[in-house]
């Protein structure tokens, strides 16, 4: 009995360090809540500069603008990782709007402006500047499997629906925590911007 308890402590531990290493320790975008109704909270963001690469694989995407922020940028300097990672959803044909490119970006560190961010050196990194705006979103945990996220997709579209407020542009998925992150530890958000 006493081995047993020795075996689940040293477990225990070993979980504990786990998800203490596995945490982000990417800084993540500054936003301030405006308003929340049911799971659906509202945001308003400053204007941001990404680094965006049209990519239908995930792992490709990430490869190259990890790259761009590891000083593949013609300064050659390293870029501070922020959080979230952000990719755009293919949205449904019956939607008003139909997208079959794929994107994934990473936000550049609060304050940023165009004009002082390194150019890349890959030409299939872009930088893009996206003006203040204001989001809805909702939260859910887990690796973001296509279900999961077709599952808030549906219910942040609804709850949007019935709550008469209008959307514009393309849902996108925000994912904030690093590979080796335990699923029930991930933070993952659906969110597309709205109209006043």
């Amino acid at each position: 009995m006493r081995n047993k308890l020795i075996v689940i402590g040293a477990l225990v531990g070993i979980l504990l360090l786990a998800l203490l290493l596995s945490r982000s320790s990417a800084d993540t975008i500054p936003y301030a809540v405006t308003g929340k109704t049911g799971e659906i909270e509202f945001r308003h963001y400053p204007e941001l500069v990404l680094a965006t690469v049209d990519t239908a694989e995930d792992d490709a995407g990430f490869s190259l603008l990890f790259a761009y922020i590891s000083g593949s940028n013609k300064p050659r300097e390293k870029i501070p990782m922020t959080a979230p990672v952000i990719t755009s959803q293919k949205i449904p044909m019956t939607a008003p709007v139909v997208s079959d490119a794929g994107s994934m970006s990473f936000v550049l560190p609060a304050g940023t402006k165009r004009e002082e961010t390194p150019d890349p050196l890959d030409s299939r990194v872009r930088i893009v500047t996206i003006k203040e705006r204001d989001i809805a979103v909702i939260r859910f945990s887990g690796y973001a499997p296509k279900e999961d996220v077709d599952a808030a997709t549906s219910r942040l579209q609804d709850g949007l629906k019935n709550s008469g407020i209008y959307t514009t542009g393309q849902l996108f998925l925000m994912r904030y925590d690093s590979p080796w992150t335990p699923g029930f530890l991930r933070q993952n958000e659906v969110a597309i911007e709205i109209r006043h």
